[in-house]
Order: C-alpha cells, then structure tokens, then sequence
C-alpha cells in the first residue's frame, strides 16, 4: 500500500476573471473546486495509474467533510483524523492578467490529533510505501517530518519525501528512498542558483552523500534530473505542450516515479514516468490520467 500524509489538506477553488480590478466588484467566467495538498494530490495520481493507495492527515468542518467526499469520489481510500475545532482551509487561485493566490490557515491541529497519526502509521510494514508531502501548519512540531522518520526508523518502509529547507535537510539521515526538490529548492539548500540541468548534479550528489538513497530533481520546463542509488545519473527535457496548470505537476512526478519503480523496479523507467506524470498534469486542468502519461512516455 502506498500511504500519503497531507497535513494541512485544502479545497482549492480556482476561478478566472478576464480583467481583475482591486476595490471593484469583479464576475467570474469559470470556476473550479479540487480537493488540495501535496499528498492528495499524490495519490489522486497514483489512483488515476491502478495503484492502491491511503490518504491519511487531518480534516476540520465543512471543508474537511467535502475534502473527504472528494477523495473517496476519486477512489482514494480514506484514513483521514478528524479534528474538531475550525474547518480545512480554502486556498483560492485567481487567474486573471497575472496569477494570484490566497491560502487560508487551517485549523490548529493538538496533540491527540498526532497521537492518532502516529496510531495510523502503526500498522506500516516494509511492504508499503509512506510520501511525506508539503508544508506543515504552524500549531504541528517543527521536526514533524524527522519526528516521523525516526519513529519509524527501523521498519525498513520506503519513505519518499517532498519538502523544503530544514523540512528536508533534517530527515536525509534517515535514508529516505526518494526526495524531490525542485531546482529552486535545492539552490536555496546550498545558497547557490540552478537553472540549468547540468548544473544539478553535483549539489544533488551532496544530498546523496547526506543520506537521500535517489534525488528527483524538477525543472519545470526544463524537464528533471535523477541521481539513483547505484550511482546512474539520468537526464531529460521535458515533454513538449502547453502549459495549463503547473498546480500539482511536482506531486504527480512523484507518483509516476514510484508507478514506474513498482512496475519495473527499474530507476530508468521510474525517471521517465515522473517526468512523464508532471508534464501530463501541468498541460490539463486536472491532474494526469494514465493515458496522458502512457502518451508523453513514449515521446521520451
């Protein structure tokens, strides 16, 4: 089973407005609502490839319970704690000349809350798969991530990991299978700024000498490189076509790495189906569906 954890998940309602005007009244010509997070969004792809997989996190109020209708709609199965005071944040999108964003807080998440995480990932074996996902809510422990991974240290669970700055340095001891960090996010490690693919290599090389077992780099346009954990580097550009959305682009890579790792146990191949699961979603409003990927593969 692959699990994924959103920790502070979302009902993000896109809406376009041809010409924005601040202090005005403004009217909308399309509006769209998607439940939201980084982890949701991982396993919304992994379920649109065949692949078995449990959100787990946290869900307040009225937002929370739609989040859930939604996800269990998409045949994603649900283990999500509920928590009783607030309501799951709304993050808005608004696109008009420029592309602007409003995320809301989400409720406070206590402690008992997290005891029941922990009562969740209990159940893990070495079978399974955990993907850590996306920013935490201030109310959660700093360490959260970290708190995780040595919490489960010794149950030899793949652990893939997609986060930022200490986030992510802090939890490279732990030999997690995979992290993602974008260019931006991996520049930002080493204060340093990487725009160009051959120029990734020897700062990923740096999270691998830290622990990381394989580093998927993203580049947006620029396509991914990936170190693997026997020493193979690989490279590409990414699939050509229009971008749409660039909204969960870097959680679908992550899901069509690991549909591509569990299907053929081969860094190649798991390469190309994450570069091939991004493109797919940032070039359709939704995210990717199998056909999408299966078409963009073949181009690599």
């Amino acid at each position: 089973m692959i699990y994924t954890i959103t920790f502070n998940p979302s009902l993000d309602y896109i809406v376009n407005c041809e010409d924005f005007r601040l202090g005005e009244t403004n009217r909308t010509s399309k509006e769209l609502i998607f439940p939201g997070g980084k982890g949701i969004n991982v396993s919304i792809v992994l379920s649109n490839l065949g692949l078995d997989t449990t959100a787990l996190g946290f869900l307040a109020g009225f937002t929370g319970e739609e989040i859930r209708r939604l996800i269990i709609e998409k045949g994603i199965r649900n283990e999500m704690i509920p928590i009783d005071n607030g309501f799951s944040r709304i993050n808005v999108k608004l696109r008009s000349k420029q592309e602007s964003e409003l995320n809301g807080m989400g409720p406070v998440i206590n402690e008992e809350a997290i005891r029941k995480l922990y009562e969740k990932l209990d159940k893990l074996s070495e079978e399974d798969i955990l993907c850590l996902s996306g920013s935490i809510p201030s109310s959660m422990p700093a360490t959260m991530y970290s708190d995780i991974m040595e919490y489960l240290k010794d149950r030899k669970i793949r652990i893939v990991v997609d986060a930022t700055k200490d986030l992510l340095k802090n939890v490279l001891k732990y030999k997690p299978f995979l992290i993602k960090p974008n260019n931006h996010e991996l520049g930002e490690l080493f204060d340093v700024e990487l725009s160009k693919r051959d120029e990734i290599e020897p700062y990923a090389r740096k999270l691998q000498e830290m622990g990381a077992r394989n580093v998927l780099v993203s580049m947006a346009g620029e396509g991914a490189v990936l170190l693997d954990e026997n020493g193979k580097v690989y490279e590409s550009a990414a699939p050509k076509g229009k971008l749409v959305n660039s909204v969960g682009a870097g959680d679908s890579m992550v899901a069509g790495f690991i549909y591509g790792y569990l299907k053929y146990q081969d860094y190649e191949k798991a390469f190309k189906y994450g570069l091939s699961a991004g493109s797919a979603s940032a070039f359709k409003e939704e995210l990717a569906e199998l056909e999408d990927i299966e078409k963009l593969y073949k181009t690599l």
